[in-house]
């Protein structure tokens, strides 16, 4: 079964000449001991009010070793000043449980009062 994240952003797109460093305000990345990568985070933000979490990426095969929340960690850390975080990602059942367990809270269960999020994507 194809990983979400992984294989439509990997397999599509060459990241290490993606122009991640360009188009992102932070990016973190993790490769093995060839080289290859093997997990990505990047963040877009004003670094005052706003982080967008735009990718948070592992290989599979690097997948429930503490990776992905290493990475997640990582953009945290680099914006602990800043409000808002947020990120969109797939309805993979895994990941509300793992978004979660780093402090994330679905907009429709943000107390006091729920939010809602917009979403516009093209074809």
């Amino acid at each position: 079964m194809p990983t979400p994240g992984w294989s439509s952003q990997v397999g599509r797109k060459k990241f290490d000449s993606f122009g991640c460093d360009t188009w992102s305000s932070y990016v973190v990345s993790a490769r093995d001991s060839t080289g290859a990568l093997v997990g990505l985070a990047r963040a877009i933000s004003d670094d005052v009010t706003i982080c967008y979490l735009q990718d948070i990426l592992v290989n599979p095969r690097h997948q429930r070793n503490g990776l992905g929340k290493a990475l997640v960690d990582n953009v945290i850390e680099r914006y602990v000043h800043v409000r808002q975080k947020v990120l969109l990602t797939d309805d993979e059942p895994g990941q509300r449980a793992f978004y979660e367990s780093m402090g994330f809270v679905e907009g429709h269960d943000f107390s006091p009062t729920p939010l809602r999020a917009f979403v516009q994507i093209g074809s």
